[in-house]
């Protein structure tokens, strides 16, 4: 999967999106974890000290962290995202 930079999150929160999109219209199941207000957006913003729901997506907030952090924003998504699944089902 190719992500561009500088905003490598944002076309990763994309193709995600357009992959829950795929899966509804071809009677999939849905995807919807990643959704701008779904579990994974709700389960975030606390660990980023934002108020949930905020008006930027998950992908521009986790850059934005990461970006303070001087951390790989693609790095932070994949242990935040193992962090989330470690959790007890919500």
């Amino acid at each position: 999967m190719y992500l561009r930079q500088p905003t490598p999150l944002q076309d990763l929160q994309s193709i995600l999106y357009g992959y829950s999109v795929a899966t509804e219209i071809n009677g999939a199941p849905s995807m919807k974890i990643f959704n701008h207000l779904g579990p994974f957006s709700e389960w975030l913003w606390p660990r980023l000290g934002m108020q949930y729901p905020s008006a930027l997506s998950w992908a521009a907030e986790i850059e934005r962290a990461a970006q303070a952090a001087g951390a790989s924003a693609v790095d932070m998504f994949f242990d935040l995202l193992d962090q989330f699944h470690a959790e007890p089902v919500r």
